[in-house]
């Protein structure tokens, strides 16, 4: 125990800085990020000695500081806000520099370097009420200073700061240069504004309120439902949920972007295991790579309460990574750390994040951070490089991605997440470049080395449940992997998406299939793929307005996902509106460059049945030399009444392995032929069950969600 002589107790100002839009500017340039906090910090620098100020520490673009008394620091605090004014004035918009700046005088403790107490606590949370460029204080720091210095004070509402256990009375100091600030409630101390400027506010405030309400109106007119998921807003949030965003590259050469996703992904499947913590997926966590999105607006549309975020410079065989982790609600940096190691220590310092995560949100591990081997860096290094290309969607990108994971295992044999990325990118092969039977073996083979060596691994238990469906016709199989791997992983968005489409709409059970792929959507709201197939499951399931809105959320996260058929077309003929779902697939066409065999289904819908056997002549010709499952032949056959020949296509579909919808509205008029029943028996589905679920499509409604 640290003894009584080793700890200093004192009354002392403490002022806390941070930088404004830092995080969001590191990822749009970090150049010019990494430039401009190190210019601030040299002007910060020059001014705190010339007040007595004591730099205590900086955490990330923050700066904690101490003074002697009130005075001195508010004195500081102003010269800094002046400094940054004087010289934004004359600096382009892309270079500007902004602070906001929080002081209170309380009680603190010395210790180790470091200083503890309330007097730090209060004041960090001040400085997050300040506006940009601003100074907020608290009622302590403005009773002493009131009279000593020539500004003047505006008070705010009394305000609930975070883990303070009474609302405090906060002043801002106002600053003839800084930008007017609308948290601003009453004014105490402030002389009373003449009417000239007493009408110009108004007018502006009026004129805000204008275009608010226009801007709401129209907006409002012009949105489409969103999921739950997707559009709660941030107070709504579990309190124990967090998304961990893609860390920045800072290295000189910028060539690290691999490197950089790599530790950030798996820090948060470190983080997606610990018990009692929601941690939204990768898909949806690093939608936001590169874009000028603050973390407010991150934490919204991901509906969490918690973010993490970082950056990473490596040099030869250096590694420093920088990462803070922060309150979406009131933007406080919850913890914050830097770490310098050898690459051969890297694995501990995700650990040591993973850890400092958990303890700072209070929430406990269920199992112990996994062995991450291999002692090989170099393996690590390729296996990192071929995650990032797993994580592509075409086909360039996925072969490359094999042949990284495989140098990595001809590096170390037992890197059993290398074996996993195999299994990944031959299952992402699979069907939409690879014929079936050339991949799923290899998928198989790739996901058992994985599991026999770590069978804690999720995402390989995942793999090895679809391999175990495809190719021995096992869908309860399939739901045994996949329940395993959320027993590892309840926070697998991945596993609830095969649970939903590869074990219950296989089994035609499409309310349970409902059920699950909501989860999925929760668990990672922006994935255009969990969305797209959600609305496929709803169409299936008859919610066919549910389908349509779905398939509109997909559009609006990505306008070129195209899945087979674009689902929202499908969800429109299904509706009956055959001039949309025809305009839709048409657009599909000009976008793949591929005959759509939806659009064909519609026009033999409509009775243009020349036209449906004109694209239906041209895929026939097209699989004659490349892949193209025989199953959605089939599904133009059965629209143009040959029912004959589409259960020739369907059994040519079986001996490929294909992917086959059976319960898709397409295949609707087949299910009374015993053909049918003889097939789903075939794949491993019990027919009698599974038919009569058929019988009362629709049944979860809109209610349910």
């Amino acid at each position: 125990m640290m003894s009584a002589a080793a700890e200093q107790r004192k009354l002392a100002a403490i002022m806390f800085t941070d930088m404004v839009g830092y995080s969001a500017l590191s990822q749009r340039d970090d150049k010019v990020a990494l430039e401009l906090l190190e210019e601030h910090r040299e002007i910060l620098r020059k001014i705190f000695p010339e007040f007595n100020g004591t730099e205590i520490k900086t955490i990330g673009d923050a700066f904690l500081v101490e003074f002697n008394s009130a005075l001195e620091a508010a004195q500081c605090a102003i010269e800094i806000q002046r400094a940054f004014a004087k010289r934004n004035a004359d600096a382009p918009a892309n270079r500007q520099i902004e602070l906001k700046i929080g002081i209170h005088i309380g009680d603190v403790v010395h210790r180790a370097g470091d200083v503890y107490g309330d007097g730090v606590n209060i004041a960090s949370r001040i400085e997050s009420v300040a506006g940009a460029g601003g100074i907020c204080v608290s009622m302590d720091v403005e009773r002493q200073i009131r009279n000593a210095v020539e500004t003047r004070f505006e008070k705010l509402a009394p305000i609930e700061l975070k883990n303070i256990s009474v609302a405090m009375d906060l002043f801002r100091i106002v600053l003839p240069w800084e930008k007017p600030t609308p948290v601003v409630t009453k004014s105490e101390t402030a002389s009373r504004p003449t009417p000239r400027r007493f009408l110009a506010t108004a007018v502006a405030l009026l004129l805000l309120l204008m275009i608010g309400i226009g801007w709401w109106w129209s907006d409002r007119s012009r949105r489409t439902p969103t999921l739950p998921a997707a559009s709660s807003a941030v107070h709504a949030a579990d309190q124990k949920s967090i998304a961990v965003l893609p860390f920045v590259d800072l290295s000189q050469a910028h060539d690290q972007e691999y490197f950089c996703d790599g530790i950030s992904e798996e820090i948060l499947d470190a983080l997606a295991k610990v018990e009692g913590l929601r941690v939204v997926a990768r898909t949806s966590s690093f939608s936001f790579k590169g874009k000028n999105a603050d973390v407010s607006e991150i934490a919204q549309k991901l509906n969490v309460q918690n973010v993490l975020e970082g950056s990473l410079r490596r040099e030869a065989n250096r590694v420093r990574i920088t990462v803070q982790l922060i309150n979406a609600r009131d933007g406080f940096h919850v913890w914050s750390d830097t770490f310098e190691r050898e690459l051969q220590g890297l694995f501990a310092v995700q650990d040591e994040i993973t850890l400092s995560v958990v303890d700072a949100l209070k929430v406990k591990l269920a199992v112990a951070p996994s062995a991450h081997a291999p002692e090989n860096t170099e393996a690590h290094d390729l296996y990192l490089q071929g995650l990032y290309l797993s994580n592509k969607s075409d086909e360039e990108s996925l072969r490359k991605s094999l042949s990284l994971f495989q140098r990595a295992l001809d590096k170390d044999p037992t890197y059993a997440r290398a074996w996993t990325g195999t299994a990944k990118d031959w299952l992402y092969l699979a069907d939409a470049y690879v014929r079936p039977l050339d991949a799923y073996p290899k998928v198989r083979e790739a996901a058992l080395k994985a599991v026999a060596l770590d069978e804690q691994d999720p995402e390989a238990h995942c793999y090895l449940g679809e391999a175990k469906r495809v190719l021995d016709r096992d869908v309860a199989g399939e739901e045994v992997e996949v329940n395993r791997a959320l027993q590892l992983d309840r926070n697998s968005a991945a596993a609830h998406l095969f649970l939903a489409f590869g074990v219950y709409y296989t089994r035609g059970e499409l309310e349970q299939a409902v059920a699950e792929i909501q989860k999925a959507e929760k668990l990672d709201p922006l994935s255009p793929a969990i969305s797209s197939w959600a609305a496929w499951i709803y169409v299936a399931n008859g919610q066919i307005d549910e389908a349509i809105r779905e398939a509109e959320r997909t559009f609006q996260l990505d306008p070129n996902y195209i899945y087979r058929d674009p689902i929202l077309a499908t969800a429109y003929r299904e509706k009956g509106d055959y001039v949309r779902a025809t305009a839709l697939y048409k657009k599909a066409e000009e976008v793949t460059g591929a005959p759509q065999p939806g659009l064909a289904v519609t026009y033999a819908k409509m009775g243009r049945q020349s036209e449906a056997r004109q694209i239906l002549d041209e895929l026939k010709k097209i699989s004659g030399t490349k892949y193209v499952s025989a199953d959605v032949i089939a599904s133009i056959y059965v629209a143009l009444g040959e029912k004959d020949e589409a259960f020739r296509w369907l059994e040519r579909a079986f001996e490929q392995y294909a992917a086959v919808g059976y319960f898709a509205p397409e295949f609707r008029p087949l299910r009374g032929d015993p053909r049918f029943a003889d097939l789903l028996r075939r794949i491993g589905v019990d027919p009698v069950k599974a038919l009569a679920r058929q019988k009362n499509p629709g049944s979860i409604t809109s209610a349910a969600r």
